[in-house]
């Protein structure tokens, strides 16, 4: 049951990241097929947060110390550059435009999912 849940909370972030940002799209046509789109890219996005992503902070260790943990939103955009990509492959129609669109995207999606996050624990 956690597992779903943290699907459909990383769906919302999304869907707000959609929504909030001009530069992340969603083409789908009907309701059915965005809401199956985001949690189409929120999978994608999980399992490339779950596996890329320690990779890549491992490697950039030194940068996320000189800058405080900065580095880490540079990370968390290129992590949404890789799940934008990943989802144009599988033929979802979700796309982030470039660089800045996935910084201000992926601090939305941090953002919702810790607030989205913090509910769900407390009425557990």
């Amino acid at each position: 049951m956690g597992l779903l849940l943290r699907l459909v909370v990383n769906a919302v972030a999304l869907a707000a990241a959609t929504w909030l940002v001009p530069g992340i799209h969603l083409t789908a046509g009907t309701t059915q097929n965005r809401v199956l789109t985001l949690l189409v890219v929120a999978v994608i996005f999980g399992v490339l947060n779950a596996v890329v992503k320690p990779i890549l902070s491992l490697f950039s260790v030194v940068f996320i110390l000189l800058t405080l943990g900065l580095f880490l939103i540079v990370i968390n955009a290129v992590m949404l550059l890789l799940a934008s990509w990943a989802a144009q492959k599988l033929g979802q129609p979700w796309h982030v435009d470039g660089f800045w669109p996935a910084v201000w995207g992926s601090l939305v999606i941090s953002v919702v999912s810790w607030l989205l996050s913090t509910f769900v624990r407390s009425s557990d």
